[in-house]
């Protein structure tokens, strides 16, 4: 197995998990084959395979992309460095948005969001953060063990414990793997806790750079094996399903904080004009 088709069956697997750093994996495995070959016919089949491994995946949609149309190393190399610096950049930018003795809700596995609480901490901020479990495959616990081996206060509760803390919580902050007119795409689960932070006050940020946003006409909807979930043989009359993400609204939205500053939604609905 080459390069291009270990790249692609640990995205699609879910080996490589995050948005962005799906993006960075799929960008790695472009610069070599360019290396290898130029921008011919592998370069286009790369391109077209990666698009294809994850098509909910914006900021790898778009990285493709733009290295599709400019065709040079710099690209490339550009890419690569924002990629990997913009999450502490965010922080670096955005970190006041926490206030001292917060509590922060966040959900599932997003290195932007890990890269803003730790920029936060750096920044001496103290603050307190509820993880949820993020089921089926539980990627808050990958959250939970990267901020509290920062020295990051973690209180890690299942999902649907939500409701039970929100007395507790005074902002949640999430990450997002797509920025669209109809809302924000983020894992599973997002959308209702949206809507308890709305009904109970609490303001509501997801964590992302502009190369999050999405300027698709459509966007895929994944379901994966729901095996993930449960094995068949133990619901045999049972349709059982299992989609990775769901799409919250702008109205339960409250700021997207990018490199480009604390954004709000009418802000961000005119830059995916």
């Amino acid at each position: 197995m080459g390069d291009l088709e270990k790249a692609v069956e640990k995205i699609k697997t879910m080996k490589i998990r995050g948005a962005r750093k799906i993006a960075i994996v799929g960008v790695k495995a472009i610069e070599k084959i360019v290396k290898k070959n130029g921008f011919g016919r592998e370069f286009r089949k790369a391109c077209n395979q990666l698009i294809k491994a994850r098509p909910t995946a914006v900021a790898l949609y778009n990285a493709v992309e733009k290295i599709k149309k400019e065709k040079t190393m710099e690209s490339i190399d550009n890419m690569n460095y924002y990629l990997e610096n913009i999450g502490r950049m965010i922080g670096f930018i955005n970190y006041n948005v926490i206030k001292n003795g917060n509590t922060i809700l966040t959900h599932c596995h997003s290195e932007d969001v890990v890269e803003f609480l730790k920029t936060a901490k750096e920044k001496k901020m103290k603050f307190k953060v509820i993880v949820t479990e993020t089921r089926p495959l539980y990627q808050g616990t990958i959250t939970a063990k990267e901020l509290s081996d920062s020295d990051i206060p973690v209180t890690y509760v299942i999902d649907s414990a939500a409701g039970y803390f929100v007395k507790d919580i005074d902002l949640m902050i999430f990450g997002c793997d797509a920025v669209r007119k109809e809302g924000i795409v983020n894992k599973i689960g997002t959308y209702p806790l949206a809507v308890v932070a709305k009904e109970n006050k609490i303001p509501v940020y997801f964590v992302g750079g502009t190369i999050k946003f999405d300027k698709r006409k459509e966007i895929k909807i994944e379901e994966r094996n729901p095996e993930e979930i449960i094995e068949k043989n133990k619901l045999k009359k049972c349709e059982i399903r299992n989609p990775v993400f769901d799409i919250t609204p702008w109205k339960y939205v409250t700021a997207v904080i990018s490199e480009k500053g604390v954004l709000k939604p009418k802000q961000i609905l005119r830059l995916l004009k």
